[in-house]
Order: C-alpha cells, then sequence, then structure tokens
C-alpha cells in the first residue's frame, strides 16, 4: 500500500511537473510569438517609416531638381538676351559704320553715267533731266525720283535707273514713237501707237497726218493722250496702216481720216487717190483690191471705193475726177 501511494505520489508529481514543462514551454513559445511580432511589427514600422522618409526625400529631391532647373533657366535666358544684345548691337555698329563709309568715302563717287535705249532723246538731255552729277556719291539718289525725273519728256515711255558699285551708274530707257501727226493751225503735233502727244513742232514729219479728231485743240499738249473716242479710232487707224505696210504701200499713206466710224479713209498723194474704207473691217482683202485698183488706174486722179460688204456682192470701184 505504502508502496503504491508512493508510486501514486510520484507519477503525480511527475505529471505536475510535465503540465508545468508544458506550460512553461507554451508561455516561452507565446512569448518567443511575440518577439517575433514584435520585431516584425518593428522592421515593418521601419520599413514604412524609412519609404515615407525616402519618399520624402525623394519629392524634396525632385523640388529641388526644379528649383535649380529654373534657376539655370533663367541663367540662360539671361546668358541668350545678353548674346543677342550684343550681337544686334555689333551688327548695327557694322551696319552704321558701313553706311557712313558708303556715303563719305570717294570710293563711291561718281565717274561714269551710261545712258541706252535713247535714240530720239539725247543723252545730254536726258543727264540733265536725271539731275544727277558725277563725283556725286552713287548713294545719295533715290532710284524712283530719277526716273520720275526724266519720264518728265513725253518721248520716254519707262525709265531703269541702276546702279554699278563703286562708281557707275546706268540709265535705261524705253522710249515713245511717233507714229502719226496732227495739223494744228500754225504747227504739228506728233502722238505715238497710244495717242501721247510727243512733241509739238513747226516742221512736218513724213508721217500720216491723223484728220478728224474730236480732241480740243487746247487739250492737245505735250505729255497728254487723245480724248476716248479718238483713241478708240486710233487703233483703228493703227490697223491701216499696217494692212496698207502689207500690201505694197508702206510709206505712201499722207493722211487718214478718221472723222467718221462708219468711212474711215486715207490719202495717197503720190497715186493722187483718196480711199474709202468703210467701218474699218476685213482691212487686208480690201487692200489687195486697192492696189489692184492703183495699178490699173496708175496716173489718174481721183477716189476708190472699197467701203461695202466684199461678202455680199460689193464690187470695189474707182471714179476720176472730173
Amino acid at each position: 500500500t505504502n508502496v503504491n501511494l508512493y508510486y501514486m505520489n510520484s507519477t503525480k508529481t511527475n505529471q505536475k511537473k510535465d503540465e508545468k514543462k508544458v506550460i512553461k514551454e507554451r508561455e516561452n513559445r507565446i512569448k518567443q510569438k511575440n518577439k517575433e511580432k514584435q520585431k516584425d511589427d518593428f522592421e515593418t514600422d521601419t520599413d514604412i517609416v524609412i519609404g515615407m522618409t525616402n519618399k520624402n526625400n525623394k519629392r524634396k529631391t525632385e523640388e529641388n531638381k526644379k528649383i535649380i532647373a529654373q534657376k539655370q533657366k533663367k541663367i540662360n535666358k539671361k546668358k541668350k538676351k545678353i548674346k543677342r544684345i550684343i550681337k544686334w548691337t555689333t551688327l548695327i555698329l557694322i551696319i552704321v559704320g558701313g553706311i557712313i563709309f558708303a556715303l563719305t568715302s570717294p570710293i563711291f563717287n561718281i565717274k561714269e553715267i551710261e545712258v541706252v535705249g535713247n535714240n530720239q532723246i539725247s543723252t545730254q538731255t536726258i543727264l540733265s533731266l536725271s539731275q544727277l552729277n558725277t563725283e556725286q556719291n552713287i548713294f545719295k539718289f533715290q532710284k524712283k525720283q530719277i526716273e520720275r525725273n526724266i519720264k518728265e519728256n513725253a518721248y520716254i515711255e519707262n525709265v531703269e535707273v541702276e546702279r554699278k558699285i563703286p562708281n557707275k551708274v546706268k540709265i535705261q530707257v524705253d522710249e515713245r514713237t511717233k507714229k502719226f501727226e496732227i495739223e494744228l493751225l500754225n504747227s504739228y503735233a506728233y502722238i505715238n501707237s497710244q495717242g501721247y502727244i510727243l512733241e509739238i513742232s513747226n516742221e512736218k514729219q513724213e508721217m500720216p497726218i491723223l484728220q478728224g479728231i474730236k480732241t480740243k485743240e487746247e487739250d492737245i499738249t505735250v505729255g497728254n493722250r487723245l480724248g476716248v473716242e479718238d483713241l478708240n479710232k486710233l487703233e483703228i487707224a493703227i490697223k491701216i496702216i499696217d494692212a496698207c505696210n502689207n500690201n505694197n504701200l508702206e510709206g505712201k499713206v499722207t493722211s487718214i481720216d478718221i472723222s467718221d466710224k462708219n468711212d474711215y479713209s486715207i490719202y495717197i498723194i503720190e497715186e493722187l487717190k483718196k480711199v474709202h474704207l468703210g467701218d474699218g473691217s476685213n482691212l487686208s482683202n480690201k487692200m489687195l483690191y486697192v492696189q489692184k485698183i492703183i495699178e490699173k488706174e496708175k496716173g489718174k486722179e481721183g477716189e476708190i471705193f472699197v467701203n461695202g460688204d466684199l461678202n455680199n456682192k460689193f464690187n470695189p470701184y474707182f471714179r476720176e475726177k472730173v
């Protein structure tokens, strides 16, 4: 019995020890887990803190970079502005210096003035109109003004002034050509194919006299043009002259009468004949008949009529002066 009691007590004691051991181990495991958890929590918090710190640092770094970039941008902008100012200042100084040199240096004084394209107006007249002089600085005149000066002469239609650096000026002119003359009271007015009055002279030229114009005599002054009605008729007169030139009558027309637009007429003093041409249409065919009649009626004074419709059985004819 004592043995049994001892055994039972011993067993209970061992059980208690085992229970305490188990409990202690459990507590140790719990403590270990808590330590590990605390460690994990600490590491997590540390990571969060580090992450936030890194993020803040990164943001600050980016802000600092932006600030530095902005400052650098301003610095670069100022540098560019300074460079630009220096560049333009230098350029302006060079230009100003060049202008002063060009306007004052004797290298650029005019030595030669060349006039080309003039036949009727003398070179001296054109030079006088231009108001240019040798030894004048080549840059001290306005080309447009020189051109306007020269075009004051009615014979001059176009002018082009060209500087040939360093000391030559070229004046290219296009002249109007006198084509007809108008008989005035005591003189003659020369006009070109555009109806410009080029000159009034006491001398008769070897040109057709334009008769029957409507422009008033007081308006026939150098530089003016004929009136609109006369200008329209002048176009037909030019076609008549061209048709004559193409049919062996070149230079033979003494006068052209444009008073009646339905019956233009020409007078050929060499042949003692007046030719009625009608409204100025079909001139080429009409001139063929005129030429044939002149050859047939050679030496006879009279009138040739080709002023009908050649396409409608009209027969040109000659009427001798009685």
